[in-house]
């Protein structure tokens, strides 16, 4: 779909309160950037910054960039943060919620590109994928191509949908799976785990191809030490989310 076909037509803060979610570890010399490129791109939206413990200036920084900022008082990892985003979201009854990194990765140019579907009903949930096929491409190692290929094989045969980028954090919800995540959300490498329940809660979900850059600082937590970890971890769990109970949608958080 072509970016220029939806960003247009975005609704206003009136009609659709919109949030967008930035969980952030130690990225201080990121986060302002990142604040201030989610603002440039949804002027209407509320900016929200969970420091997930950090140990330098993220705070700080994010705040100075003019973002309402939730200190964790001690880190959580990336499923905690990301699921105190979702209850503050549904909390505050946002309409729409956006989910975007703070190491600078995403593009903001396509955060209006992935709510501007959703906000037209072409799903609950819009993802951004760095691949626009089945096979990821080759600037990763082969290792991590190989694990990314395996986990969009899984989650597609488990939901029956296509899947080609089951780790993006480039994300836009709906009001119905923000409730959702808000009552359960996978607490440790949390997307393709979440993937499933969604699927099971009877939530839409699409893949839209985006821009990735290089990380502008820092690196990646998933260290080849911890990738055998995270690959044992995240197929047992998947393969859990598929017979645990699902939070039903609607029935709200005092329930879950």
């Amino acid at each position: 779909m072509a970016r220029q076909a939806i960003q247009t037509t975005l609704l206003g803060p009136a009609q659709a309160p919109c949030l967008v979610i930035i969980p952030a570890l130690n990225e201080e010399h990121t986060i302002a950037e990142v604040v201030q490129g989610a603002r440039s791109h949804l002027p209407f939206a509320d900016i929200l910054v969970i420091d997930d413990g950090s140990r330098d200036n993220t705070a700080a920084e994010a705040r100075r960039a003019g973002a309402i900022v939730l200190r964790l008082p001690y880190n959580l990892g990336i499923g905690g943060a990301v699921q105190t985003g979702f209850k503050f979201a549904h909390r505050h009854s946002y309409e729409y919620v956006a989910r975007v990194d703070a190491d600078g990765q995403h593009d903001p140019r396509d955060l209006s590109l992935l709510l501007g579907a959703v906000q037209h009903q072409e799903a609950d949930v819009a993802i951004g994928t760095r691949f626009e096929h089945a096979l990821p491409d080759r600037a990763t190692s082969f290792l991590r191509r190989l694990g990314t290929w395996g986990f969009a094989r899984l989650v597609s045969f488990l939901t029956g949908q296509p899947a080609s980028d089951t780790t993006s954090g480039l994300q836009c919800l709906n009001r119905s799976a923000v409730e959702c995540l808000a009552a359960y959300y996978p607490q440790d490498y949390p997307e393709v785990e979440g993937r499933i329940v969604l699927h099971r809660a009877g939530l839409r979900v699409l893949e839209m191809p985006v821009v990735m850059h290089p990380r502008n600082n820092g690196r990646s937590s998933i260290t080849p030490p911890r990738a055998v970890y995270y690959v044992v971890k995240v197929l047992l769990a998947t393969l859990m989310a598929m017979v645990r109970e699902t939070p039903y949608v609607g029935r709200g958080l005092d329930a879950a």
